[in-house]
Order: C-alpha cells, then structure tokens, then sequence
C-alpha cells in the first residue's frame, strides 16, 4: 500500500465567546488548541450502542472519553433529523479538544454537563495532563507520516479575562491568546480566525466561520486544528481499480471506482463475526503504532449491525479476535462534504445549559455572563488510490446570556453502506469517524 497517500486534516473546532449584554466591558489582557475468517466465529454480545466500555487499544481516560464521544454523537447524527440514511463523516477529536478548553471556564451544573457529555475525566489534573500527552504524542512527528494538531484563543481585546483560565489553556493545551477587536470590527477579526483555520489546515477548509457569525458581542473563540497527511502501507494499484455497483439501499445501485487488491502481500488485520467484518488498513510510519483506516462492513444490508461496533465496549469485543491474514479488499473510491449545526444535538445529549442564559461560564471571566450562541461542524474527506485527505472544522459560537487455524482468504467487498474510523494506534485515539452509504454522494 506505499502507492497510495491519506492527507487527513482536523480544521479546527471554534469557539465564539461573546457576553449577553453589549454594554459590559473590561480591561483587555495582552498576549498575543480482527476474528479471521472463523468456521467457528467467537460469541460477542454487543452492548447498547451509547453503553460505555473499554476503549480498544492503548488508551488512557482522556482517549476513551474522546472514542465514547464519538459513539454517543454518531448515534445522534445518524438518527438525528435531516439524517435520513446519509453520509456521516466529523473529528470527535477536534470536537473534544476545544469543548475541553471550554470546559475549564465552565462552573456548576454547565460544567457537569459538559464534562457528562463528553466523559471528561473528573480529576483536573488527570484531565490536563493526558490531553497534554495526546497532543504531545500527536505532535512528536514520524518521517512516515505528518500528524500535527493546534489550539488557539482569540479574545476581545477590551475584555478581561481571567489570567487563571488563559493560563491553563496556554500550559496545558498550548492554546495562546490574540487580541482581536470584535467589538468594533468583528468581520475582520472573523477573518483573521478563517485565516488561521485556513493555514492550519492546508487551505482545505474556507471560511469556517461565514458572515454574520462573529458580531460586536463576541467575546471569545475557541480554535482547535488536527492535520494528518500519510501513505498507506499497502497501496492500491491504480490499474486496478474498475467500475462496480454499490448496493445505496436495498432497491437503488450506483456505480462506483472500486479499487482493490486481491495479491499475496495483501495481508490486513481483520475479524468477523455473524454481524460484520473488520479490517484495518494501516498508514505507513517509522516509529510507535502509527495510524489506521478502520473499516465495518455489516454482512447484510442491515448498517446497524456495524454501527453497534462503534461502542468502544463493543469494539473491544471485536479487536479480541483481530489477526493478519491474506484478504480479497474491494474498497471504493469517494469523497464527502458534510456540515453540522450541533447545539441542538448537544443540548439532546445532555448539555442544554450552555446554550441558555443560565449557562456558567464564569470559570473565563469571573462572572456569569457567557453562553454558547451556535456549534457549526464542517468536514470533507476524499479516498483514492493515491490516499485520503480529509479535514473537519468546528465553530461553537458564544455570546455575553489469538492463534487461528488456516481459512480461505476471506473477500472484504465493500459494496455496501460502511463505517470507518481513522485510528491513533500510538494513543487509541479516533481522530475521524465516518459513514458511507453512497460513495458517489458528497
């Protein structure tokens, strides 16, 4: 697979902060975020698919609150309305990253509820420090691949905050503050910040912010960015990939640039089971565990068989019977743009408060006069045989309110509706999580 390239980037979860009443002010703070093919499959009792459970792979707190997230929001966006059996694809990483940030200015029960939804680990200290070391890990660069990950805090420049919380966002997730003038000129400040996400993000994500999102009451955004450009081990040959059907629903078929590889080195880790096949397609790296393509194709045409296996509970259960072994891989080329606007589906997920003018934010400025105002989740990802470059950006808006026995080589046809996560191995942490029920969709 060292044909093939995955340029994935995380364009930055936003946080707008702006105060309830336009007429408060401050002094401004200077400173400048795998069962083979068994005879015999292994019996696996899958949990609900929310129900926490052990993480898979090496993770700490940190990492299985960020995997558990992006169960519990995959579950929301794929019920959630306007879903309707469409593509899915987001950063619960970038996501939970900048939500972190804000979690440190969060008090009472918005801070319960925030911490609830995204399981942060209620120990600050425990909290920090591992959010410290998956972005370190994440940022210790490997000749195989690029990974980089940025937060960022940009402050109204006549608003006092709290030296306590910047301090926090500056040590532990290295999130330093620029001062910006949205009260006198928010759309160039807007701007600025699209810029920033822009550079980050190898201008695959523009404009994050649109016109009319920063105003003269912003008070604060939040910017996180991952960034991720590989090659995969083994590479797709280009010549043979070929059109082929992909069953979109049960009485519609699209034709698709299916590639494959069906050769003797192609040798994956997999599992399967009465419900679904699992195969990890690894990136290539020099160093540590490197990153992988996860992919869960149900056996019928029913997704939910895989989605279930997005539980980390579930998946676990999965990955006890992973082994590498010769597979048949049919995997289709594709490319989707997706756009959310989350408050409602966070508010649905336990955290209402902050999206009222009781929320408490006083954790930033000393006072409880912040709220979070609009979420706007953007992402694009493009799979070919030269790779996959994706890129995800949030905006959260804010304002003053085991040993197997031989088998025929298993054949993974991906023809069908799928999930997909891209995977840390080095720290067990999904940095994207996806969905493909019509590859020729955007």
């Amino acid at each position: 697979m060292r044909d093939a390239a995955l340029a994935v980037l995380v364009c930055s979860l936003l946080l707008v902060l702006g105060t309830i009443l336009a007429g408060c002010t401050g002094t401004g703070k200077t400173g400048d975020m795998i069962s083979p093919s068994l005879t015999q499959s292994p019996v696996i009792t899958p949990s609900a698919p929310g129900e926490p459970g052990p993480g898979p792979g090496n993770t700490t707190g940190v990492s299985e609150a960020n995997n558990q997230f992006s169960a519990d929001l995959y579950q929301q966006l794929a019920g959630g309305p306007g879903a309707s059996g469409g593509n899915i694809f987001f950063s619960p990483y970038s996501i939970s990253s900048a939500l972190a940030i804000t979690y440190e200015g969060a008090r009472g029960p918005t801070a319960d509820e925030i911490r609830s939804v995204f399981h942060f680990p209620v120990d600050d200290t425990r909290r920090r420090q591992e959010f410290a070391s998956i972005n370190g890990v994440i940022n210790n660069g490997d000749t195989g691949y690029s990974l980089n990950t940025a937060n960022a805090l940009w402050a109204e420049k006549t608003f006092a905050f709290l030296p306590d919380y910047t301090g926090i966002a500056e040590q532990w997730y290295s999130a330093n503050v620029t001062n910006l003038d949205f009260a006198g000129q928010p759309d160039d400040s807007r701007l600025t910040i699209n810029h920033w996400v822009s550079e980050k993000t190898n201008d695959k994500i523009q404009d994050l912010l649109p016109p009319g999102s920063v105003t003269s009451l912003t008070r604060l955004v939040i910017t996180n960015a991952v960034y991720f450009k590989g090659t995969w081990e083994k590479q797709f040959d280009t010549n043979m990939t070929q059109d082929a059907g992909f069953q979109v629903s049960a009485n519609d078929t699209t034709t698709v640039k299916m590639m494959q590889r069906t050769d003797d080195d192609a040798r994956y880790p997999y599992a399967e089971n009465g419900d679904v096949q699992m195969l990890e397609m690894p990136y290539a790296h020099s160093s540590g565990e490197g990153l992988s393509m996860i992919v869960l194709l149900p056996k019928g045409d029913n997704l939910s068989a895989a989605e279930q296996y997005l539980s980390p509970g579930n998946f676990s259960l999965l990955e006890q019977s992973v082994s590498v072994q010769r597979v048949n891989v049919f995997f289709p080329k594709f490319r989707l743009e997706t756009q959310y606007s989350l408050p409602t589906i966070l508010g649905a997920m336990g955290m209402p408060t902050a999206f009222t003018g009781s929320a408490d934010f006083s954790g930033m400025d000393g006072k409880q006069d912040l709220l979070i105002s609009d979420v706007i989740h953007k992402a694009y990802v493009d799979v070919n045989e030269e790779g996959t470059e994706a890129a995800a950006a949030t905006g959260v808006v804010m304002n003053l309110a085991a040993v197997r026995e031989e088998n025929p080589v298993p054949v993974f046809r991906a023809d069908h509706p799928f999930v997909f996560m891209i995977w840390d191995n080095n720290t067990g942490t999904i940095l994207f999580t996806g969905r493909v029920t019509d590859p020729g969709s955007s």
